[in-house]
């Protein structure tokens, strides 16, 4: 069940994985997903619903199957990305992180270099980028992810999580010079969620590489 966030979240307990453990392991198995096959892995899973969806959203993706595609799946090989998902709201920001990783193995990211950590809410997203940000060894992120989900209650939590977590993200981008998608949703109610959740883990996942690419034209 959707809950909003009208309450303290609990004590930071992130769960950074070494991308060499079994989460590679895990992510191939459970997205099926060579990340150099040709056919279109950017479809959603079977088990979402698109009935609803506007023709935009649904054809928005089909680039993937273009000639083209298959060099920027090649370009994004080498990266090394970082997710951090916030876990209140889990039905919501389950289904942004799944869509993310699944875009970012469709374009090429290899499955053993994604790493997943897990905060209990929106606002200890910054701290847990911040730690990603300053790793080096042995290799610097290329880019982040954050990925959460805010929903309007009856009292100014809403507002202050929403402020204080997208400042949070912006700085820790600005002060490592990281690129980081900020795909954290605040939204009024569970419909808006439900109607972003797919989407917006996708084009999360695009805007990181895409940021990942012009800083190491640039660097």
């Amino acid at each position: 069940m959707v809950r909003s966030q009208d309450q303290d979240q609990h004590q930071h307990q992130d769960q950074h994985q070494d991308p060499h453990t079994p989460l590679a392991q895990a992510l191939e198995k459970k997205y099926q997903l060579n990340p150099m096959q040709q056919s279109n892995p950017t479809s959603p899973p079977q088990d979402i619903d698109t009935s609803k969806w506007p023709e935009h959203l649904l054809s928005q993706h089909e680039g993937a199957n273009k000639p083209d595609a298959a060099h920027a799946r090649v370009r994004h090989e080498h990266l090394k990305i970082g997710i951090v998902q916030a876990t209140f709201n889990p039905s919501v920001t389950d289904c942004l992180k799944n869509a993310c990783i699944q875009e970012l193995l469709a374009q090429g990211v290899q499955a053993q270099n994604i790493s997943l950590v897990e905060v209990p809410g929106a606002l200890e997203i910054p701290l847990a980028l911040q730690a990603l940000a300053q790793i080096e060894d042995p290799e610097p992120f290329h880019a982040l992810i954050a990925v959460g989900c805010i929903i309007r209650g009856e009292t100014y939590h809403f507002e202050l999580v929403a402020n204080e977590s997208g400042k949070g993200v912006s700085q820790i981008s600005l002060d490592f010079h990281v690129p980081i998608a900020n795909a954290i949703l605040t939204v009024e109610n569970e419909e808006q969620a439900l109607a972003r959740q797919y989407i917006k883990g996708q084009e999360a996942a695009t805007a990181a590489l895409h940021m990942a690419g012009v800083l190491e034209k640039w660097a």
